[in-house]
């Protein structure tokens, strides 16, 4: 059985979000595996879990997001247990230690990670392109945060977009990846919707053609 838990949707889920939680369970159900896969709201207790997403969201649903994860307290446990994280855009900046919202002020992060969002100097929209172990990954950004990784490692290298910073993108710890390419990031790049489901099950997957493969290329060549 693999578990997966949307966090917070009415507060995270603003680009799309859910069709990552789609993506898994159609890809891991094509494998073979049983899926169960549900979503919670602000103010319910965490459950146990494969793995957790975090979606984007605007400022003030963000703070609430992160006040609920720091009030339910279970996470960084959840995690040191096995479970996996991937957070997109401002799921990723509040699992750090900080985050800036409107009007310069600091809002305090769930600190899973070692990470500190604060305001650039221009909003960043656009396509985007990184390198994951050597593989690319695509999807679009729309933040206006610069994030500084402590002691983490990135996700990947920046190709086209800015991502953390103009060089490189999201976070890549052994309990959390997280990245700016917002939205169905793993709808749009099937091969890292399989390494996360590999991730979480100690399992390697085995070929599974599909259209989404498809369009993962065509858009990888309209980018590059």
């Amino acid at each position: 059985m693999l578990s997966i838990v949307t966090l917070y949707p009415e507060a995270l889920g603003t680009y799309g979000d859910g069709g990552n939680a789609l993506a898994l369970a159609h890809r891991a159900h094509a494998r073979g595996y049983r899926v169960e896969s549900l979503a919670i709201s602000l103010g319910s207790p965490l459950p146990a879990a494969d793995i957790y997403l975090l979606g984007g969201g605007e400022d003030g649903p963000q703070r609430q997001a992160a006040d609920a994860l720091r009030d339910d307290g279970s996470l960084a446990s959840r995690v040191a247990h096995g479970a996996l994280v991937v957070a997109v855009c401002a799921g990723l900046q509040i699992l750090g230690q900080s985050f800036e919202v409107a009007g310069g002020r600091i809002a305090e992060g769930v600190g899973l990670i070692d990470a500190e969002t604060r305001r650039g100097a221009q909003r960043r929209v656009g396509n985007a392109v990184i390198t994951v172990d050597g593989r690319y990954v695509v999807g679009f950004e729309n933040h206006g945060g610069d994030t500084q990784l402590g002691g983490e490692a990135p996700l990947g290298q920046v190709v086209r977009g800015y991502g953390n910073d103009g060089a490189v993108d999201g976070v890549h710890t052994e309990g959390v990846w997280g990245t700016y390419l917002h939205g169905p990031v793993l709808a749009l790049n099937p091969w890292l919707c399989d390494a996360v489901i590999e991730r979480a099950t100690g399992e390697s997957l085995g070929p599974y053609a599909s259209v989404a493969d498809d369009l993962y290329q065509a858009r990888l060549a309209a980018l590059l």
